[in-house]
């Protein structure tokens, strides 16, 4: 019987006033200095990393963190701000809209579920260029093509930090780019992106789907809250302002209002 005063658990306790357990461990004696990387990790896969591993994926924040408020999650938290949200309701709303379809987590996620699934595909014989002509009759394949611009800035930076620590030669990411051959010879506007990428470096390093899935929900964190405090600094309001010469009415015409001479 589960007991909801005891419930069976592997990730952790909490024994207020004495420890915590966290995986195992206790967190303060045997993680109290682990790199916040490390720990949040180790917390999703039960897997501790060399410090190359943990330069990488902190690369792989850092990379995309991008403080523009006009970005879509951004926006959010510009907003929430600017209607005096609290600081934590801003993020939180903001990651939320991370979880976005065409960009954001679930790119993200459905690149890693290709790669790895196109790698075993591969391994029982299956040629590239017909994998990759079956799965695009069934559904986009992620990571590949951008919205706004074909080339995306973040790669030779990432690309740079893998090889840097010696992390850029696995099979993942060799496979990344054989996709990306097969693609732009179909489309040149189809190169890789971001979200491939990190995908294969994060299938390079042992993550399973769910575990990048965990993974990435803080991929864009650290632009957030430069958003939300510069439009807390500004007044309430205001984030978007809009003059009227900006706005095009299509509506009813200039027309007197009844009764407004009288009023006078």
């Amino acid at each position: 019987m589960i007991s909801s005063d005891r419930p069976p658990t592997w990730a952790g306790k909490a024994f207020v006033g004495t420890r915590a357990v966290f995986r195992g461990h206790d967190q303060h004696a045997d993680l109290g200095r682990a790199d916040w990387m490390d720990l949040f990790v180790f917390g999703i896969t039960g897997r501790r990393y060399g410090p190359a591993a943990l330069k990488l994926m902190h690369a792989l924040w850092v990379g995309t963190s991008y403080a523009d408020v006009r970005l879509w999650n951004n926006r959010v938290a510009g907003l929430a701000a600017s209607a005096r949200s609290t600081p934590s309701l801003a993020v939180a709303a903001a990651l939320g809209m991370c979880e976005a379809t065409v960009y954001g987590g679930h790119p993200c996620v459905r690149a890693i579920d290709f790669l790895l699934s196109a790698r075993q595909r591969l391994a029982q014989g299956e040629a590239l260029e017909s994998l990759v002509a079956t799965e695009l009759a069934e559904r986009r394949i992620y990571g590949y093509g951008r919205p706004i611009h074909a080339t995306d800035e973040r790669l030779p930076w990432l690309q740079e930090i893998a090889r840097e620590q010696g992390l850029a030669d696995g099979p993942h990411l060799a496979l990344a780019r054989q996709v990306e051959a097969q693609l732009c010879a179909r489309d040149p506007r189809l190169k890789m992106n971001y979200a491939a990428m990190a995908a294969a470096l994060a299938a390079d390093l042992g993550f399973s789907v769910v575990e990048f899935h965990h993974f990435q929900v803080p991929m864009a964190m650290a632009g957030i809250p430069p958003c939300a405090v510069e439009a807390a600094e500004r007044p309430a309001g205001a984030l978007f302002p809009l003059s009227c010469e900006h706005i095009r009415y299509e509506g009813v015409p200039k027309r007197a209002w009844p009764g407004r001479a009288q009023n006078r």
